[in-house]
């Protein structure tokens, strides 16, 4: 989360490098069944990240029997130290997003930095 900086009323928000240690140390006590990748994207990923940004997730699955939109509601994303969201794809969905989103899919494609590559 946000620090005062030496008492001051300055904050300083988490750099990426400090975000990222987070993510990965999240990943590693929250196991995810059928975990294929894990990424960020958005202002973390492209580097300009100020006060108040939040850390947009990218995780690809195996295979989910639930819908798209209640996938991340079971992930304690508040442990992470900035407010984050998640997508969650299966893996089918993941290849067919150029078809159905180009945009989305060319901005993850550009943006995404990857912790645990896609197969």
């Amino acid at each position: 989360m946000p620090v005062r900086s030496l008492g001051s009323s300055v904050l300083r928000w988490p750099s990426r490098e400090e975000v990222e240690e987070a993510l990965k140390a999240w990943l590693s006590r929250h196991p995810i069944p059928g975990l294929l990748a894990a990424g960020y994207f958005g202002s973390y990923a492209r580097g300009e990240a100020g006060v108040g940004s939040d850390l947009d997730l990218l995780l690809l699955v195996a295979h989910s029997p639930l819908p798209p939109w209640k996938r991340p509601l079971g992930l304690s994303l508040e442990e992470l130290p900035v407010p984050a969201e998640a997508l969650v794809y299966t893996l089918e969905e993941w290849k067919g997003l150029p078809q159905r989103s180009p945009r989305l899919a060319r901005v993850l494609r550009e943006e995404t930095r990857w912790l645990l590559p896609p197969p």
